[in-house]
Protein backbone atom coordinates (compact mmCIF):
# COMPACT_ATOMS: atom_id res chain seq x y z
CA UNK A 1 0.00 0.00 0.00
CA UNK A 2 1.23 3.32 -0.94
CA UNK A 3 0.33 6.52 -3.20
CA UNK A 4 -1.95 4.36 -5.72
CA UNK A 5 -4.70 5.66 -7.43
CA UNK A 6 -7.66 3.64 -7.80
CA UNK A 7 -8.10 3.83 -11.79
CA UNK A 8 -11.49 1.92 -12.71
CA UNK A 9 -15.12 1.21 -11.44
CA UNK A 10 -13.69 -2.43 -11.83
CA UNK A 11 -10.70 -1.77 -9.47
CA UNK A 12 -12.54 -0.63 -6.88
CA UNK A 13 -14.96 -3.32 -6.73
CA UNK A 14 -12.42 -5.93 -7.47
CA UNK A 15 -10.71 -4.32 -4.19
CA UNK A 16 -13.25 -4.17 -2.02
CA UNK A 17 -14.31 -7.45 -2.49
CA UNK A 18 -11.21 -8.93 -2.28
CA UNK A 19 -10.09 -11.56 0.49
CA UNK A 20 -6.84 -9.84 0.82
CA UNK A 21 -6.43 -7.41 3.66
CA UNK A 22 -4.24 -4.87 1.76
CA UNK A 23 -6.32 -4.91 -1.51
CA UNK A 24 -9.10 -4.24 0.59
CA UNK A 25 -8.13 -1.39 2.69
CA UNK A 26 -6.83 0.20 -0.48
CA UNK A 27 -10.80 0.33 -1.56
CA UNK A 28 -11.04 2.10 1.95
CA UNK A 29 -8.28 4.65 1.52
CA UNK A 30 -6.81 5.46 -1.49
CA UNK A 31 -8.53 8.00 -4.28
CA UNK A 32 -9.98 8.24 -7.33
CA UNK A 33 -11.07 10.63 -10.05
CA UNK A 34 -14.56 11.68 -9.35
CA UNK A 35 -15.46 9.95 -12.58
CA UNK A 36 -14.38 6.94 -11.69
CA UNK A 37 -16.45 7.60 -8.68
CA UNK A 38 -19.38 8.06 -10.31
CA UNK A 39 -19.22 5.05 -12.82
CA UNK A 40 -18.98 2.95 -9.50
CA UNK A 41 -21.99 4.45 -8.32
CA UNK A 42 -23.75 3.83 -11.78
CA UNK A 43 -22.36 0.75 -12.68
CA UNK A 44 -22.25 -0.91 -8.84
CA UNK A 45 -25.37 -0.14 -6.98
CA UNK A 46 -24.30 -2.75 -4.15
CA UNK A 47 -20.91 -0.94 -4.01
CA UNK A 48 -22.11 2.68 -2.80
CA UNK A 49 -21.80 2.22 0.29
CA UNK A 50 -17.93 1.53 0.02
CA UNK A 51 -17.37 4.50 -2.00
CA UNK A 52 -19.50 6.48 1.36
CA UNK A 53 -16.81 4.86 3.79
CA UNK A 54 -13.74 5.77 1.30
CA UNK A 55 -11.59 8.23 3.28
CA UNK A 56 -10.55 10.50 0.44
CA UNK A 57 -14.45 10.62 -1.74
CA UNK A 58 -14.78 14.32 -1.95
CA UNK A 59 -18.10 15.99 -0.88
CA UNK A 60 -19.10 15.86 -4.35
CA UNK A 61 -19.39 12.86 -4.34
CA UNK A 62 -20.70 12.59 -1.03
CA UNK A 63 -23.61 14.45 -2.25
CA UNK A 64 -24.54 12.67 -4.81
CA UNK A 65 -24.96 9.55 -1.99
CA UNK A 66 -26.83 11.44 0.87
CA UNK A 67 -30.00 11.02 -1.61
CA UNK A 68 -29.15 7.72 -2.33
CA UNK A 69 -32.60 5.42 -1.54
CA UNK A 70 -30.66 3.28 0.72
CA UNK A 71 -30.68 4.08 4.18
CA UNK A 72 -27.25 2.36 4.67
CA UNK A 73 -25.65 4.55 1.78
CA UNK A 74 -26.89 7.97 3.59
CA UNK A 75 -25.96 6.91 7.19
CA UNK A 76 -22.49 6.11 5.78
CA UNK A 77 -22.18 9.45 4.60
CA UNK A 78 -23.85 10.69 7.74
CA UNK A 79 -20.40 9.71 9.55
CA UNK A 80 -18.33 11.58 7.37
CA UNK A 81 -16.23 14.21 9.69
CA UNK A 82 -16.20 16.39 5.99
CA UNK A 83 -19.39 17.18 5.72
CA UNK A 84 -20.84 20.41 4.33
CA UNK A 85 -22.95 22.47 6.27
CA UNK A 86 -26.35 21.71 3.50
CA UNK A 87 -25.39 18.29 3.74
CA UNK A 88 -25.59 18.31 7.87
CA UNK A 89 -28.76 20.01 7.04
CA UNK A 90 -30.25 17.75 4.21
CA UNK A 91 -29.37 14.88 6.53
CA UNK A 92 -30.56 16.09 9.72
CA UNK A 93 -34.01 15.95 7.66
CA UNK A 94 -33.60 12.40 6.28
CA UNK A 95 -36.92 10.14 6.65
CA UNK A 96 -34.92 7.61 8.44
CA UNK A 97 -34.11 7.76 11.86
CA UNK A 98 -30.97 6.12 11.66
CA UNK A 99 -29.35 8.50 9.47
CA UNK A 100 -30.40 11.94 11.83
CA UNK A 101 -29.44 10.00 14.74
CA UNK A 102 -25.78 9.66 12.87
CA UNK A 103 -26.08 12.84 12.36
CA UNK A 104 -26.82 14.06 15.76
CA UNK A 105 -23.83 12.08 16.57
CA UNK A 106 -21.26 13.66 14.27
CA UNK A 107 -18.32 15.37 15.89
CA UNK A 108 -18.35 17.98 13.60
CA UNK A 109 -22.53 18.66 13.15
CA UNK A 110 -23.19 22.41 13.55
CA UNK A 111 -24.56 23.55 16.48
CA UNK A 112 -27.61 24.84 14.61
CA UNK A 113 -28.35 21.54 13.22
CA UNK A 114 -27.88 19.97 16.71
CA UNK A 115 -30.53 21.96 18.19
CA UNK A 116 -33.01 20.85 15.42
CA UNK A 117 -32.16 17.64 16.07
CA UNK A 118 -32.88 17.81 19.70
CA UNK A 119 -36.46 18.40 19.04
CA UNK A 120 -36.35 15.63 16.75
CA UNK A 121 -39.60 13.42 17.55
CA UNK A 122 -37.83 10.43 17.96
CA UNK A 123 -36.27 9.72 21.24
CA UNK A 124 -33.33 8.30 20.13
CA UNK A 125 -32.39 11.17 17.62
CA UNK A 126 -33.22 13.70 20.50
CA UNK A 127 -31.07 12.22 23.02
CA UNK A 128 -28.07 11.80 20.84
CA UNK A 129 -28.36 15.72 19.95
CA UNK A 130 -28.83 16.05 23.31
CA UNK A 131 -25.91 14.64 24.61
CA UNK A 132 -23.75 15.93 21.55
CA UNK A 133 -24.82 19.31 22.75
CA UNK A 134 -22.10 21.16 23.96
CA UNK A 135 -22.86 22.22 27.98
CA UNK A 136 -22.96 25.67 28.89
Amino acid sequence: MGSEVIESAEEFVRLRYSSIRDEYLRAATEPASIEVWLDVIDRFPDARLWVAQNKTVPTDVLSLLANDPGSKVRWMVAMKNKLTQELFEALSNDPDMTVRQRIACNKNVPPTVLAKLAQDPEELVSSAATRTLPRS
